[in-house]
């Protein structure tokens, strides 16, 4: 059971980390590795919601994972 909840926190954190650092913010970040062109043509926006649903599952993933994992200890 410990091994399922260690994979399921290193995967969800590694999501979570590439869907935090793909995501365009104020800075546009590593999002600008998509191409400006992204922005011009209205997919900026879409990939960015997307990216933001990614990222609020995985945070709760990597919560909860890491909850069980502490009670279970």
């Amino acid at each position: 059971m410990d091994i399922v909840l260690y994979v399921v926190l290193i995967s969800s954190a590694v999501v979570l980390i590439a869907s935090v650092l793909l995501q365009s913010g104020r800075a546009a970040g590593l999002g600008a590795i998509g191409g400006g062109a992204d922005q011009f043509f209205g997919q900026g926006e879409k990939l960015d919601k997307v990216f933001a649903k990614i990222t609020s599952a995985s945070a709760v993933l990597f919560m909860l994972s890491t909850l069980l994992l502490t009670v279970l200890q």
